[in-house]
């Protein structure tokens, strides 16, 4: 039974990712801070963009967990296929 190769990222990629998340994140805070608002307004402001981070970050695991859950079934479902069709020989001629 051979496996299909599950594709990786590479290292530049979650540079990227972690580079752009960063970017974001400094720029938002920067922005809140610098608010012509009351400090209510900002904090209020700011617990939004918290929410808005920490909610993407579940829903990013809850996807990949899925997918995952999804792949490990098919895996299951394809081993038990072959080892059925490894059982059965048409060849073999059948005793009464």
């Amino acid at each position: 039974m051979t496996t299909p190769l599950q594709p990786r990222n590479t290292a530049m990629f979650y540079f990227q990712a972690w580079i752009s998340f960063a970017t974001a994140m400094t720029a938002m805070g920067i922005g809140i801070a610098y608010l012509p608002v009351s400090a209510w307004v900002r904090g209020f402001i700011g617990l939004g963009a918290l929410f808005l981070v920490t909610s993407s970050f579940t829903l990013a695991k809850v996807i990949r967990d899925r997918q995952e859950t999804e792949t490990m079934v098919n895996r299951v479902d394809q081993a038990r296929l072959e080892k059925l069709l490894s059982d059965h020989d048409v060849f073999r001629p059948e005793t009464v």
